[in-house]
Protein backbone atom coordinates (compact mmCIF):
# COMPACT_ATOMS: atom_id res chain seq x y z
CA UNK A 1 0.00 0.00 0.00
CA UNK A 2 1.40 3.15 -1.08
CA UNK A 3 1.95 5.93 1.22
CA UNK A 4 -0.12 8.77 1.76
CA UNK A 5 1.87 11.85 0.20
CA UNK A 6 1.77 14.55 2.43
CA UNK A 7 1.17 18.30 1.15
CA UNK A 8 3.80 20.61 1.39
CA UNK A 9 4.09 24.34 -0.26
CA UNK A 10 7.44 26.76 -0.78
CA UNK A 11 6.29 27.83 3.27
CA UNK A 12 7.60 24.16 4.13
CA UNK A 13 11.26 24.90 2.59
CA UNK A 14 11.73 27.69 4.84
CA UNK A 15 11.08 25.57 8.06
CA UNK A 16 12.70 22.09 6.95
CA UNK A 17 15.83 22.83 4.77
CA UNK A 18 19.20 23.86 5.66
CA UNK A 19 19.23 27.97 4.66
CA UNK A 20 22.12 27.57 1.47
CA UNK A 21 19.21 28.08 -0.77
CA UNK A 22 16.79 30.63 -1.95
CA UNK A 23 15.11 29.11 -4.38
CA UNK A 24 11.77 30.66 -6.32
CA UNK A 25 8.46 31.02 -5.47
CA UNK A 26 6.63 28.70 -7.20
CA UNK A 27 7.45 25.12 -6.59
CA UNK A 28 7.82 22.56 -10.01
CA UNK A 29 5.99 19.36 -9.73
CA UNK A 30 5.91 18.15 -13.67
CA UNK A 31 8.12 18.56 -16.60
CA UNK A 32 7.56 17.47 -20.64
CA UNK A 33 10.37 18.36 -22.67
CA UNK A 34 11.14 22.06 -22.36
CA UNK A 35 7.92 22.98 -20.19
CA UNK A 36 7.63 22.72 -16.51
CA UNK A 37 4.53 23.47 -14.32
CA UNK A 38 4.22 24.12 -11.12
CA UNK A 39 1.96 23.12 -8.05
CA UNK A 40 -0.77 26.09 -8.98
CA UNK A 41 -0.32 24.55 -12.92
CA UNK A 42 1.43 27.50 -14.50
CA UNK A 43 3.46 26.72 -17.22
CA UNK A 44 7.31 27.55 -17.74
CA UNK A 45 9.49 27.00 -20.66
CA UNK A 46 12.76 25.88 -19.12
CA UNK A 47 15.91 27.24 -20.25
CA UNK A 48 17.80 26.63 -17.07
CA UNK A 49 18.15 23.00 -18.06
CA UNK A 50 18.85 22.26 -14.06
CA UNK A 51 22.11 23.86 -14.52
CA UNK A 52 22.67 22.33 -17.86
CA UNK A 53 21.45 19.05 -16.52
CA UNK A 54 18.41 17.96 -18.43
CA UNK A 55 20.03 17.78 -22.34
CA UNK A 56 17.36 16.29 -23.35
CA UNK A 57 14.72 18.03 -21.63
CA UNK A 58 12.42 16.62 -18.92
CA UNK A 59 11.51 12.69 -19.05
CA UNK A 60 12.65 11.81 -22.37
CA UNK A 61 11.29 8.93 -23.22
CA UNK A 62 13.97 6.38 -23.75
CA UNK A 63 15.80 7.69 -20.18
CA UNK A 64 12.56 6.91 -19.19
CA UNK A 65 12.13 3.76 -20.68
CA UNK A 66 15.78 2.98 -18.92
CA UNK A 67 14.96 4.19 -15.85
CA UNK A 68 11.65 1.76 -15.59
CA UNK A 69 13.89 -1.21 -16.99
CA UNK A 70 17.07 -1.34 -14.95
CA UNK A 71 14.98 -0.31 -12.09
CA UNK A 72 13.40 -3.77 -12.18
CA UNK A 73 16.72 -5.15 -12.72
CA UNK A 74 19.61 -4.07 -10.60
CA UNK A 75 19.52 -1.08 -8.50
CA UNK A 76 22.45 -1.18 -6.64
CA UNK A 77 25.81 -3.19 -5.48
CA UNK A 78 28.55 -0.69 -4.54
CA UNK A 79 32.12 -1.98 -5.51
CA UNK A 80 32.77 -5.01 -3.73
CA UNK A 81 30.91 -6.54 -7.20
CA UNK A 82 30.97 -4.32 -10.87
CA UNK A 83 28.29 -4.24 -12.71
CA UNK A 84 27.50 -4.20 -16.53
CA UNK A 85 25.57 -0.66 -17.14
CA UNK A 86 28.66 0.82 -15.33
CA UNK A 87 31.28 -0.70 -17.56
CA UNK A 88 29.29 -0.27 -21.04
CA UNK A 89 29.09 3.05 -19.99
CA UNK A 90 32.94 3.26 -19.10
CA UNK A 91 33.56 1.37 -22.49
CA UNK A 92 31.39 3.66 -24.26
CA UNK A 93 33.13 6.79 -22.97
CA UNK A 94 36.44 5.88 -23.25
CA UNK A 95 35.75 4.94 -27.24
CA UNK A 96 34.50 8.24 -27.41
CA UNK A 97 37.40 10.44 -26.31
CA UNK A 98 41.24 10.42 -25.18
CA UNK A 99 40.24 8.55 -22.03
CA UNK A 100 41.38 4.69 -21.24
CA UNK A 101 40.09 4.68 -17.26
CA UNK A 102 37.12 6.12 -15.98
CA UNK A 103 36.00 6.28 -12.48
CA UNK A 104 32.44 6.87 -11.29
CA UNK A 105 30.78 8.85 -8.75
CA UNK A 106 27.88 10.87 -8.04
CA UNK A 107 28.50 14.22 -8.51
CA UNK A 108 31.14 16.79 -9.88
CA UNK A 109 32.27 17.88 -7.10
CA UNK A 110 33.21 14.67 -6.16
CA UNK A 111 34.34 13.40 -9.81
CA UNK A 112 36.45 17.02 -9.33
CA UNK A 113 37.77 15.69 -5.89
CA UNK A 114 38.87 12.31 -7.33
CA UNK A 115 40.67 14.31 -10.01
CA UNK A 116 42.80 16.51 -8.10
CA UNK A 117 43.74 13.72 -5.46
CA UNK A 118 44.81 11.72 -8.82
CA UNK A 119 47.04 14.72 -9.74
CA UNK A 120 48.64 15.21 -6.64
CA UNK A 121 49.17 11.39 -5.95
CA UNK A 122 50.55 10.81 -9.67
CA UNK A 123 53.47 13.43 -8.63
CA UNK A 124 53.83 12.26 -5.29
CA UNK A 125 54.65 8.81 -6.75
CA UNK A 126 56.23 9.61 -10.18
CA UNK A 127 58.44 12.67 -9.22
CA UNK A 128 58.37 13.84 -5.29
CA UNK A 129 55.90 14.19 -2.58
CA UNK A 130 57.00 18.40 -3.02
CA UNK A 131 55.16 18.49 -6.16
CA UNK A 132 51.90 19.47 -5.44
CA UNK A 133 51.31 22.71 -6.50
CA UNK A 134 48.23 23.44 -8.21
CA UNK A 135 47.36 25.93 -10.61
CA UNK A 136 43.42 27.24 -10.79
CA UNK A 137 42.11 30.12 -12.43
CA UNK A 138 40.21 33.46 -10.27
CA UNK A 139 36.23 32.95 -11.12
CA UNK A 140 36.52 29.31 -11.47
CA UNK A 141 34.26 26.97 -10.02
CA UNK A 142 34.66 23.44 -9.12
CA UNK A 143 31.93 22.11 -6.65
CA UNK A 144 31.77 22.60 -2.82
CA UNK A 145 34.01 20.02 -1.06
CA UNK A 146 36.37 21.75 1.10
CA UNK A 147 39.30 20.68 -1.39
CA UNK A 148 37.20 21.79 -4.48
CA UNK A 149 35.98 25.15 -3.44
CA UNK A 150 39.72 25.88 -2.49
CA UNK A 151 40.40 25.10 -5.95
CA UNK A 152 37.69 26.92 -7.06
CA UNK A 153 39.14 30.50 -7.29
CA UNK A 154 35.78 32.51 -5.22
CA UNK A 155 36.58 33.36 -2.00
CA UNK A 156 33.10 33.84 -0.87
CA UNK A 157 32.54 29.78 -1.34
CA UNK A 158 35.20 29.13 0.12
CA UNK A 159 35.82 31.72 3.35
CA UNK A 160 34.97 30.92 6.76
CA UNK A 161 35.53 26.64 6.31
CA UNK A 162 39.43 26.90 6.80
CA UNK A 163 42.35 25.98 6.92
CA UNK A 164 41.68 25.25 3.78
CA UNK A 165 43.87 22.87 1.66
CA UNK A 166 47.12 24.27 0.56
CA UNK A 167 49.32 25.27 -2.63
CA UNK A 168 46.79 26.31 -4.44
CA UNK A 169 47.70 29.19 -6.49
CA UNK A 170 44.88 31.26 -8.30
CA UNK A 171 45.83 33.49 -11.65
CA UNK A 172 43.30 35.23 -14.24
CA UNK A 173 41.43 33.29 -16.85
CA UNK A 174 42.43 33.51 -20.25
CA UNK A 175 46.33 35.31 -19.25
CA UNK A 176 49.17 32.78 -20.15
CA UNK A 177 51.79 35.31 -19.01
CA UNK A 178 49.95 35.03 -15.46
CA UNK A 179 50.76 31.26 -15.58
CA UNK A 180 54.40 31.29 -16.65
CA UNK A 181 54.80 33.23 -13.70
CA UNK A 182 54.05 31.01 -11.15
CA UNK A 183 54.46 27.63 -12.98
CA UNK A 184 57.33 25.58 -11.52
CA UNK A 185 58.90 22.10 -10.88
CA UNK A 186 56.85 21.70 -8.29
CA UNK A 187 53.44 22.44 -10.37
CA UNK A 188 51.57 19.01 -10.02
CA UNK A 189 48.51 20.27 -12.03
CA UNK A 190 46.74 23.23 -13.85
CA UNK A 191 42.89 22.84 -13.27
CA UNK A 192 40.45 24.74 -15.56
CA UNK A 193 37.40 24.80 -17.06
CA UNK A 194 37.18 25.43 -20.98
CA UNK A 195 34.49 27.60 -20.58
CA UNK A 196 33.96 28.82 -17.28
CA UNK A 197 30.55 28.43 -16.25
CA UNK A 198 29.27 30.17 -12.99
CA UNK A 199 32.40 32.75 -13.28
CA UNK A 200 30.10 34.43 -16.23
CA UNK A 201 30.40 31.49 -19.33
CA UNK A 202 33.61 32.77 -20.43
CA UNK A 203 35.39 30.43 -22.93
CA UNK A 204 38.91 29.62 -23.23
CA UNK A 205 40.84 30.98 -25.70
CA UNK A 206 42.83 28.70 -28.15
CA UNK A 207 45.97 30.32 -27.56
CA UNK A 208 45.59 30.04 -23.72
CA UNK A 209 44.64 26.48 -24.30
CA UNK A 210 47.52 25.34 -26.19
CA UNK A 211 49.49 27.58 -23.97
CA UNK A 212 48.24 25.95 -20.79
CA UNK A 213 49.05 22.14 -22.60
CA UNK A 214 52.48 23.32 -23.61
CA UNK A 215 53.39 24.62 -19.81
CA UNK A 216 52.12 21.32 -18.42
CA UNK A 217 53.79 19.14 -21.04
CA UNK A 218 57.19 21.35 -20.35
CA UNK A 219 57.14 21.13 -16.27
CA UNK A 220 55.77 17.62 -16.08
CA UNK A 221 52.23 18.63 -14.96
CA UNK A 222 49.10 17.00 -15.88
CA UNK A 223 46.21 19.24 -17.57
CA UNK A 224 42.90 18.61 -15.66
CA UNK A 225 39.95 20.05 -17.48
CA UNK A 226 36.63 20.39 -15.62
CA UNK A 227 34.00 20.17 -18.25
CA UNK A 228 31.01 19.30 -15.61
CA UNK A 229 29.38 21.95 -17.23
CA UNK A 230 30.62 22.07 -20.68
CA UNK A 231 30.62 18.48 -21.94
CA UNK A 232 28.00 15.87 -22.93
CA UNK A 233 27.38 17.94 -26.36
CA UNK A 234 26.73 21.31 -24.46
CA UNK A 235 29.25 22.93 -26.69
CA UNK A 236 28.05 21.21 -29.67
CA UNK A 237 30.84 18.33 -29.47
CA UNK A 238 31.10 15.83 -26.68
CA UNK A 239 33.60 17.81 -24.89
CA UNK A 240 34.65 21.07 -25.37
CA UNK A 241 38.17 19.83 -25.51
CA UNK A 242 37.40 19.07 -28.77
CA UNK A 243 37.21 22.82 -29.85
CA UNK A 244 41.21 23.25 -29.14
CA UNK A 245 42.92 20.55 -30.59
CA UNK A 246 44.44 20.04 -27.15
CA UNK A 247 44.25 16.40 -25.16
CA UNK A 248 44.04 16.37 -21.31
CA UNK A 249 45.86 14.20 -18.76
CA UNK A 250 42.86 14.16 -17.13
CA UNK A 251 38.85 14.96 -17.28
CA UNK A 252 35.69 15.63 -15.60
CA UNK A 253 31.85 15.20 -16.70
CA UNK A 254 28.66 15.57 -14.85
CA UNK A 255 25.83 17.65 -14.45
CA UNK A 256 24.43 16.29 -18.02
CA UNK A 257 25.78 12.73 -18.08
CA UNK A 258 23.06 11.42 -16.27
CA UNK A 259 20.34 13.28 -18.10
CA UNK A 260 19.20 14.80 -14.65
CA UNK A 261 19.86 11.71 -13.11
CA UNK A 262 22.68 11.96 -10.20
CA UNK A 263 26.18 10.63 -11.94
CA UNK A 264 29.79 11.73 -12.92
CA UNK A 265 33.13 10.85 -14.03
CA UNK A 266 36.46 11.21 -13.97
CA UNK A 267 38.48 9.96 -17.13
CA UNK A 268 42.44 9.34 -17.40
CA UNK A 269 45.01 7.74 -19.36
CA UNK A 270 46.50 4.22 -18.34
CA UNK A 271 49.54 5.56 -17.52
CA UNK A 272 48.34 8.20 -14.94
CA UNK A 273 45.60 5.75 -13.63
CA UNK A 274 48.60 2.79 -13.01
CA UNK A 275 49.38 4.86 -9.81
CA UNK A 276 46.30 3.99 -8.34
CA UNK A 277 45.47 0.71 -6.50
CA UNK A 278 42.61 -0.79 -4.47
CA UNK A 279 41.69 1.28 -1.33
CA UNK A 280 43.50 4.23 -2.94
CA UNK A 281 40.16 5.53 -3.50
CA UNK A 282 36.77 4.67 -3.76
CA UNK A 283 32.54 5.93 -3.10
CA UNK A 284 30.09 3.55 -2.11
CA UNK A 285 27.59 4.92 -5.41
CA UNK A 286 30.37 5.59 -7.88
CA UNK A 287 29.34 3.64 -10.67
CA UNK A 288 25.90 2.65 -9.32
CA UNK A 289 23.71 0.25 -12.21
CA UNK A 290 20.23 2.45 -12.38
CA UNK A 291 22.85 5.33 -12.75
CA UNK A 292 24.90 3.91 -15.26
CA UNK A 293 22.35 2.48 -17.19
CA UNK A 294 20.52 5.78 -17.36
CA UNK A 295 23.87 7.50 -18.20
CA UNK A 296 24.56 4.93 -21.19
CA UNK A 297 21.03 5.54 -23.07
CA UNK A 298 21.81 9.59 -22.41
CA UNK A 299 25.34 9.40 -23.84
CA UNK A 300 24.55 7.17 -26.73
CA UNK A 301 21.34 10.12 -27.74
CA UNK A 302 23.79 13.22 -27.09
CA UNK A 303 26.85 11.38 -29.12
CA UNK A 304 25.33 11.47 -32.39
CA UNK A 305 25.79 13.60 -35.30
CA UNK A 306 21.91 15.22 -35.22
CA UNK A 307 21.71 16.28 -31.92
CA UNK A 308 25.21 17.52 -31.63
CA UNK A 309 24.68 19.46 -34.89
CA UNK A 310 21.54 20.37 -33.93
CA UNK A 311 23.12 22.50 -31.13
CA UNK A 312 24.77 25.23 -32.78
CA UNK A 313 21.62 26.01 -34.85
CA UNK A 314 20.12 26.30 -31.66
CA UNK A 315 22.22 28.72 -30.64
CA UNK A 316 21.78 30.66 -33.43
CA UNK A 317 17.72 30.72 -32.54
CA UNK A 318 18.79 31.96 -28.97
CA UNK A 319 21.93 34.77 -29.83
CA UNK A 320 19.52 36.17 -32.78
CA UNK A 321 16.81 36.74 -29.82
CA UNK A 322 18.96 38.34 -27.81
CA UNK A 323 20.61 40.45 -30.08
CA UNK A 324 16.70 41.62 -30.60
CA UNK A 325 16.14 41.91 -27.19
CA UNK A 326 19.46 44.40 -27.18
CA UNK A 327 19.05 46.49 -30.29
CA UNK A 328 15.72 47.39 -28.08
CA UNK A 329 16.45 47.89 -24.89
CA UNK A 330 21.04 48.26 -25.09
CA UNK A 331 20.85 46.14 -22.21
CA UNK A 332 24.03 43.74 -23.06
CA UNK A 333 27.69 44.06 -23.96
CA UNK A 334 28.14 40.82 -24.53
CA UNK A 335 27.17 37.40 -26.02
CA UNK A 336 29.25 34.95 -25.47
CA UNK A 337 30.03 30.79 -24.40
CA UNK A 338 29.66 27.85 -26.54
CA UNK A 339 26.87 25.65 -28.08
CA UNK A 340 24.14 26.12 -26.18
CA UNK A 341 25.83 27.46 -22.77
CA UNK A 342 24.94 30.67 -23.25
CA UNK A 343 26.32 34.06 -21.50
CA UNK A 344 24.60 37.20 -21.69
CA UNK A 345 26.39 40.18 -20.36
CA UNK A 346 24.49 42.98 -18.80
CA UNK A 347 26.29 46.77 -19.93
CA UNK A 348 27.10 48.86 -17.01
CA UNK A 349 24.31 50.91 -16.58
CA UNK A 350 22.62 47.82 -15.84
CA UNK A 351 24.86 45.72 -13.51
CA UNK A 352 23.68 44.01 -10.40
CA UNK A 353 19.62 43.36 -12.10
CA UNK A 354 20.51 40.20 -13.24
CA UNK A 355 18.59 38.62 -10.00
CA UNK A 356 15.33 41.27 -10.92
CA UNK A 357 15.56 39.97 -14.71
CA UNK A 358 15.28 35.78 -13.51
CA UNK A 359 12.46 36.80 -11.55
CA UNK A 360 10.76 38.91 -13.84
CA UNK A 361 11.47 36.02 -16.11
CA UNK A 362 10.00 33.53 -13.90
CA UNK A 363 6.62 35.90 -13.53
CA UNK A 364 6.25 35.48 -17.08
CA UNK A 365 6.76 32.15 -17.19
CA UNK A 366 9.99 30.95 -17.99
CA UNK A 367 12.91 29.97 -16.36
CA UNK A 368 17.00 31.13 -16.93
CA UNK A 369 20.19 31.55 -15.18
CA UNK A 370 22.19 34.22 -13.97
CA UNK A 371 26.44 34.02 -13.46
CA UNK A 372 27.06 36.32 -10.86
CA UNK A 373 25.51 39.60 -10.52
CA UNK A 374 25.65 40.65 -14.25
CA UNK A 375 25.51 37.83 -16.46
CA UNK A 376 22.38 35.91 -17.56
CA UNK A 377 23.23 32.19 -18.57
CA UNK A 378 21.06 29.83 -20.66
CA UNK A 379 21.69 26.29 -20.36
CA UNK A 380 18.46 24.33 -22.35
CA UNK A 381 17.68 21.01 -23.65
CA UNK A 382 20.16 19.96 -26.38
CA UNK A 383 17.41 18.88 -28.55
CA UNK A 384 14.74 21.94 -27.07
CA UNK A 385 12.23 22.77 -30.06
CA UNK A 386 12.72 26.20 -31.99
CA UNK A 387 8.87 26.77 -31.04
CA UNK A 388 9.43 26.68 -27.78
CA UNK A 389 12.75 28.62 -28.14
CA UNK A 390 10.66 31.36 -30.26
CA UNK A 391 8.28 31.64 -27.54
CA UNK A 392 10.26 31.71 -23.82
CA UNK A 393 12.65 34.49 -25.65
CA UNK A 394 9.23 36.19 -26.06
CA UNK A 395 8.47 35.63 -22.50
CA UNK A 396 11.89 36.66 -21.53
CA UNK A 397 11.79 39.96 -23.75
CA UNK A 398 8.22 40.41 -21.88
CA UNK A 399 10.32 40.16 -18.53
CA UNK A 400 13.23 42.43 -19.57
CA UNK A 401 10.99 45.13 -20.42
CA UNK A 402 9.19 45.06 -17.18
CA UNK A 403 12.12 45.51 -15.72
CA UNK A 404 13.74 48.35 -17.01
CA UNK A 405 10.47 50.21 -17.34
CA UNK A 406 9.36 49.86 -14.16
Amino acid sequence: MAAEKMAVTRETFDNVILPVYAPAQFVPVKGKGSRVWDQQGKEYIDFSGGIAVTALGHCHPALVETLKSQGETLWHTSNVFTNEPALRLASKLIQATFANRVFFANSGAEANEAAFKLARYYACKRHSPFKSKIIAFHNAFHGRTLFTVTVGGQPKYSDGFGPKPADIVHVPFNDLDAVKAVIDDHTCAIVVEPIQGEGGVMPATQEFMQGLRALCDQHQALLVLDEVQSGMGRSGKLFAYEHYGVQPDILTSAKALGGGFPVSAMLTTNEIASTMAPGVHGTTYGGNPLACAIAETALDIINTPEVLAGVEMRRQHFVTALQAIDAKYDLFSDIRGKGLLIGAALKPQHAGRSRDILNAAAAEGVMVLVAGTDVMRFAPSLIIEPADIEEGMSRFATAVGKVLNG
